[in-house]
């Protein structure tokens, strides 16, 4: 059985999203799930790739900045 350590939702329009840090037997991973309309979506992360995922999506973001700022001007 999995054991919950942490978990926040965000709502994002008409999408809610659910992380849950999470450890079984086999380790700790993120499960970070999307429901929209009561349709669920699910991915689990291992907790060895969290750094890789945020920065990704640091980068993301930035560059949605960027694109954005450059739209506007």
């Amino acid at each position: 059985m999995d054991k919950e350590l942490f978990s926040e939702q965000v709502q994002v329009e008409r999408k809610l999203f659910s992380f849950e840090l999470r450890e079984n037997p086999r380790g700790r991973f993120l499960r970070v799930t999307e429901d929209v309309g009561g349709h669920r979506d699910t991915i689990i992360i291992p907790v060895v790739g969290l750094e890789a995922v945020c920065e990704v999506i640091a980068r993301a973001n930035t560059a949605s900045n960027v694109v954005g700022s450059a739209e506007v001007g």
